[in-house]
């Protein structure tokens, strides 16, 4: 082994102590000087021990050496875990951050959309609500508003998109109800339900009525709340003839169901959303109230129909029955008929050869009403030859349109004793004003024959004038 050099300056001296020791480069200088003898050369040797810490002090110099890189490790994995955490900690909290301004984002954008569109109104009634394609030239061709979103529709009625969803929502069970039903009895007997809107879709119904349906001309034969037309107007054609028969048509507004009337105004040109708020607006069904822990519900027991006392109902039936009333009236002067149509009050007419006819018309007419989706009332079917009194709609058509004899028999009647003895005590017809009501039917008579109705008019003038002046 050879010996090491002498240190030639004072930093490589501490150099050379600072990697083994004092005591040992005090040891080499006397060896390599004389003073000492070489390793190995003298027995037990206290050098030897010199040495061995020296070999101790380089073996802990070095541990410790590696003592403090493991203990920098740590720091640096540490400090990396740390930096690492705060990393994570940072890309969480931008993640949260966006996802609560994609939140924020996705709910405006969607409170937008409710503004602007109906995306739900209802289970069953729902599904083409984001269809907005229609046929803008056939509703320019019959002068209809050009509605094809939701957003147009509420604004050419002038409502907000909240205000037409709640009225057009459809619910199997609701707090609240857009109608008022009631009943009133029929002339011919029982009770007939009137579901009357609320003046809020009253109104919106008259819109409809105003803007769309009556800019649509049903068939000719319809002669029920057609502008122009009346119950005189349906007689006129039946006048003289040999035969009237006489059909009527049961449940004939309940029978007009949603989808039915849905599909009417798509046949307009409007698009499957617009056409599914009109219908749903226009269309009820049979609830039943319940009472539940001191709150009312309104409950469905049927799909939605046609409401009888909305003022949208008879122009859409009209509408609704164009077809029919083609049907029918082809198939009447096919065999020699005259064919009318009142609301659900149907009648023939017939001289002649026609009167052979007769069972073939009844058959042909149920089949075609049955293809259509309606039902003939059996027991209200009359067939009038004209040696007995013949009507059509209440009006005598035998040989001049006339009142029924009995009935006039005893307006004149009631006339006379009011005239006689006073109000007090009388009646006509189911209303309480009593004054109204004869004004109401000697109006009817002068339609219906004017000559007998002047007279009648005049004696309720005279009736009305005396017994104000006895008020007074």
């Amino acid at each position: 082994m050879s010996e090491p050099s002498p240190p030639r300056t004072r930093e490589e001296l501490w150099d050379r102590i600072r990697q083994t020791s004092r005591e040992e480069i005090i040891l080499e200088e006397m060896i390599r000087l004389g003073f000492w003898p070489a390793q190995g050369e003298l027995p037990q040797d206290p050098a030897d021990e010199i040495r061995r810490r020296g070999e101790i002090h380089r073996e802990l110099r070095e541990l410790k050496r590696e003592d403090r890189r493991l203990q920098d490790e740590k720091i640096l994995r540490k400090q990396m875990l740390e930096k690492r955490l705060a990393e994570s900690r940072r890309k969480q909290q931008e993640t949260k951050e966006r996802r609560e301004r994609e939140r924020q984002e996705r709910s405006a954008a969607w409170e937008q959309r409710r503004q602007q569109e109906i995306l739900y109104l209802g289970e069953g009634v729902s599904g083409g609500l984001n269809q907005t394609e229609g046929l803008s030239d056939r509703l320019q061709q019959h002068r209809l508003p050009l509605c094809l979103t939701a957003e147009q529709l509420a604004t050419a009625m002038g409502l907000t998109i909240a205000a037409l969803r709640f009225l057009a929502f459809a619910r199997r069970t609701s707090p609240t109800s857009h109608y008022v039903r009631f009943q009133i009895p029929k002339k011919t007997g029982g009770l007939r339900l009137i579901s009357a809107p609320m003046p809020r879709l009253k109104q919106v119904q008259y819109w409809i009525l105003d803007n769309i349906l009556d800019r649509l001309t049903p068939h000719d034969a319809a002669h029920g709340f057609c502008r122009g037309r009346s119950i005189v107007t349906n007689a006129l054609p039946h006048l003289g003839a040999d035969v009237v028969i006489n059909l009527d048509l049961q449940d004939f507004f309940p029978t007009i169901s949603y989808r039915r009337v849905k599909g009417l105004f798509r046949s307009f040109g409007y698009s499957e959303a617009v056409a599914t708020i009109l219908a749903l607006l226009c269309t009820e069904p049979e609830v039943e109230t319940v009472d539940l822990d001191g709150q009312t519900y309104y409950v469905a027991l049927t799909d939605r129909r046609l409401p009888q006392g909305a003022p949208t109902s008879p122009t859409i039936a009209n509408l609704i029955c164009r077809r029919l009333d083609r049907r029918l009236t082809e198939m009447a002067t096919t065999l020699g008929f005259t064919y009318t149509r009142y609301a659900d009050d149907l009648t023939f007419s017939g001289s002649g050869d026609a009167l052979r006819q007769i069972c073939n018309l009844l058959q042909r007419s149920v089949a075609i009403l049955t293809h259509e989706g309606f039902t003939v009332h059996d027991q209200k079917t009359r067939v009038l030859r004209n040696s007995r009194q013949q009507e059509v709609t209440g009006i005598v058509v035998n040989h001049k349109l006339n009142v029924d004899r009995e009935t006039l028999k005893r307006f004149r009647a009631i006339l006379y004793q009011i005239e006689k003895d006073g109000p007090a005590g009388k009646q006509w017809g189911h209303s309480r004003d009593l004054m109204a009501s004869i004004h109401g039917f000697a109006n009817y008579v002068a339609m219906v024959n004017p000559e007998k109705g002047q007279k009648l008019l005049a004696q309720v003038k005279r009736i009305k004038q005396k017994y104000k002046r006895k008020r007074r």
